[in-house]
């Protein structure tokens, strides 16, 4: 049984026994068009994000349903560096639960996505927010922008990257299901963490992140996926996730696709100038009956 002290010194004696030998990605993963395409979505999210700042509005501060224990912890090495997350679980947690790899938008690992990370643990799950951008938080477009682009110029260390949190959440941390979950650069690499894991993932939440109709790398994908995205956004156009569909359909892969009307890039972001709270509310609300679906292993008391 966990307390939450010892759960610390596991988590901690863990962290730097890691196995480190993870194999990257081969360079056939991420081809020229493929690099094309993500060079393209940094141009069309700089557009979205143009006149957006970090400002929170009061939507970000939503409260956990259950108190939380969160921390940074380093949960990997890449490139011969500790890569540090925040790691939050429910205080009440005595055994391990199904944990969530959340991974933040273009800004990097800000208060916003800690917030929201803490508000997924409250409803009875391991949460780790990863950092794919080494410990860089954009406070302006521009910055956010050569953060972005930097991930994109060498996809295998955000590879190496999500492989490493994986590894930590079922070997340090005792998950028994893992999942992802992101929003814009991070619903993208939700869905790149899809292919990535294959059968290890057990679920993939993306949240208008940038979808492909590749049907040789959507091959890769065996967890379920729901993606949420809005009608009026230009970057991620109704047109690419259509085609995301038909590839998903044709593949026969478990899906489910939400489009919200009047809804744009972003509009989840309690911090951008495009939030929809109805959009929002729903989307959050069908997120976590799909993690629930497919993480659950048991009865979790939430009160």
């Amino acid at each position: 049984m966990f307390k939450n002290s010892s759960l610390r010194r596991v988590l901690w004696a863990g962290v730097f026994s890691l196995a480190l030998g993870i194999v990257a990605c081969q360079s056939d993963s991420t081809n020229d068009a493929a690099i094309e395409a993500d060079r393209a979505n940094v141009d069309a999210m700089s557009r979205e994000h143009a006149n957006d700042t970090t400002d929170p509005s009061p939507a970000a501060d939503i409260a956990p349903r259950r108190p939380v224990v969160s921390e940074q912890l380093p949960y990997g090495e890449v490139d011969d560096e500790l890569v540090y997350g925040h790691f939050a679980f429910p205080s009440d947690m005595l055994e391990p639960l199904p944990a969530v790899i959340v991974i933040h938008e273009w800004w990097g690992l800000n208060d916003n996505v800690r917030a929201m990370a803490d508000r997924l643990a409250g409803e009875g799950y391991i949460v780790l927010a990863i950092d794919l951008y080494g410990g860089k938080i954009a406070t302006t477009p521009q910055e956010a922008r050569a953060q972005m682009m930097s991930v994109v110029e060498n996809p295998v260390i955000a590879t190496e990257n999500v492989k490493n949190a994986y590894e930590f959440l079922i070997g340090t941390a005792g998950a028994p299901r893992v999942g992802s979950l992101g929003w814009c650069f991070g619903g993208g690499w939700s869905l790149n963490t899809a292919m990535i894991l294959g059968d290890d993932l057990d679920a993939a939440v993306v949240y208008y992140g940038q979808v492909t109709d590749d049907e040789d790398r959507l091959s890769l994908i065996t967890a379920p996926l729901i993606g949420f995205f809005g009608a009026e956004d230009k970057g991620i156009t109704v047109d690419s996730v259509q085609k995301f569909e038909s590839a998903m359909e044709r593949l026969r892969k478990n899906y489910e696709v939400h489009m919200y009307p009047g809804a744009d890039h972003a509009f989840a972001n309690p911090t951008g100038n495009a939030y929809n709270a109805d959009a929002a509310e729903d989307a959050w609300r069908r997120s976590l009956e799909f993690l629930d679906l497919h993480l659950s292993v048991g009865e979790v008391d939430v009160p």
